[in-house]
């Protein structure tokens, strides 16, 4: 009845924890999202979950963002961090069960004018098992699960990242694709028009002065050309850094309208705390759920450690009688200790437990600080981007209409060739600024997936 009474007085004190409750922080940001101009109105459903096939759309981009999954390096350094935590945590929770080892002995003792003594032994032993009473092993194993969640949540916010450069550097080369289709058009039409004041100065009907800035003009529409070329190979060297592997030419878009055409908009009417659903916010969630548990792991210390270590066995002075009757042995033999004199050591590990678990609140509510901030600077630009579209395309007709103008009246020698030039710089650089737009406005819509952490894989482990 004593051991007995014993057994459940230990197993009661086994349930026992000095961990402080966990309580998830409020949100350090406002209940929703900001409203008004320049924001869109929006309502406040719930997000549903999404993959990155839902936003982006295009075959090829889906093509190349599964290459990347398959193939990315900080990708795969990434999963080998989640196995060797995993295996960490592995390691700790086995120390809340014994250890059971099996070993077999043999001795011999004597010499000189004393005979030799042969014994021969073989047990089964329990080495310095720790009864958790206070919750000190309970709350390493605590901290080295949530340690192991971080580092998966850590994982996922890699993906999003990698996911969302694809797309980027994609639009990057669609968008300097058409900007290599523009300068070599502006360069035809430099061509044409020294062609043309070159026949009027020979025809003394020019100056040379035109023909001069008509080759300037030609000029500077060539070094763009090779600037262009030169950009599209670094996005594709960019682009096969993130793939891991070479890039298929065909899965390349051949301009920022082709390109914009295989993105779709995230729905945006959610409630701000769907942040906690962003991969970074969920690391820095379960780094401070591991700073938690380890509060109780320190104050665990400052009380007694009571280990058993108890062996079952045989032990015989002949192999041959090794497992007969009268060769059983057991041992049992419980210890305690306790700290007496740590000069203060033992309550320093608690307040520094406490200092590293305000260190990471801190970092919990920042990343949601910074999360709300991006998703509603994107929420912002989405508002506006429209009106600037709209506005660059004007320029862009207006421009082009003011060109075939001047052109007609320069070649009706109404208007100086000044005249034209200033019309086609104006064209090249009002096309030059829509295709700065287009792409603004389709990597707008990647920074909001990334920005909400919207892929169906960010949530977190339950």
């Amino acid at each position: 009845m004593n051991r007995a009474a014993l057994i459940l007085l230990a197993a009661g004190l086994a349930g026992c924890s000095l961990q402080p409750r966990y309580v998830q922080p409020q949100l350090p940001t406002p209940a929703s999202w900001p409203a008004g101009d320049p924001y869109l109105q929006q309502s406040e459903a719930a997000l549903p979950r999404v993959s990155y096939r839902d936003v982006f759309t295009d075959p090829r981009l889906q093509a190349l963002m599964e290459q990347a999954l398959a193939g990315n390096r900080d990708l795969r350094a990434a999963a080998a961090n989640i196995l060797a935590a995993r295996a960490q945590y592995r390691i700790q929770r086995a120390d809340r069960l014994p250890q059971i080892d099996a070993h077999g002995r043999y001795t011999r003792t004597g010499g000189g004018s004393n005979a030799n003594v042969e014994t021969y032994a073989a047990d089964v032993a329990v080495t310095a098992f720790e009864l958790d009473l206070f919750g000190r092993v309970r709350s390493l194993s605590d901290a080295a699960l949530n340690r192991y969640f971080a580092t998966e949540a850590a994982a996922r916010a890699t993906r999003l990242t990698l996911l969302g450069d694809v797309a980027e550097v994609w639009l990057t080369y669609a968008a300097d694709a058409t900007l290599l289709k523009i300068a070599q058009d502006t360069a035809t039409s430099a061509e044409s028009s020294v062609r043309l004041t070159q026949a009027r100065l020979q025809g003394g009907i020019a100056p040379r002065t035109d023909l001069r800035q008509a080759e300037t003009v030609l000029a500077a529409a060539q070094a763009d050309v090779a600037a262009l070329r030169t950009a599209l190979a670094q996005d594709l060297n960019a682009l096969q850094l993130l793939l891991g592997s070479p890039v298929d030419p065909a899965l390349m878009p051949a301009s920022i309208q082709d390109a914009s055409h295989g993105l779709q908009s995230l729905p945006v009417g959610l409630p701000s705390d769907v942040l906690l659903r962003r991969p970074d916010v969920l690391q820095a969630e379960y780094a401070l759920r591991a700073a938690n548990a380890e509060i109780g792991a320190a104050r665990a210390a400052l009380f007694p450690t009571i280990s058993l270590t108890g062996a079952l066995g045989y032990a015989s002075p002949s192999l041959s009688s090794l497992f007969e009757d009268g060769t059983f042995t057991r041992s049992f033999s419980p210890s305690a200790a306790y700290p007496i004199f740590r000069a203060g050591a033992g309550l320093s590990g608690v307040s520094a437990s406490k200092a590293q678990r305000d260190a990471a609140l801190a970092a919990y509510e920042k990343a949601i600080q910074a999360g709300f901030r991006e998703t509603a600077d994107a929420l912002a630009r989405q508002g506006t981007i429209a009106e600037e579209l709209a506005a660059t395309q004007t320029q862009v007709e207006a421009a082009q209409d003011t060109m075939r103008l001047t052109e007609a009246r320069y070649r009706g020698g109404v208007d100086p060739f000044l005249a034209s030039l200033v019309a086609q710089r104006s064209l090249y650089t009002a096309q030059r600024s829509y295709v700065a737009s287009q792409f603004s406005a389709a990597v707008n819509r990647v920074d909001l997936y990334r920005a909400v952490g919207g892929d169906d894989g960010a949530t977190g482990p339950s």
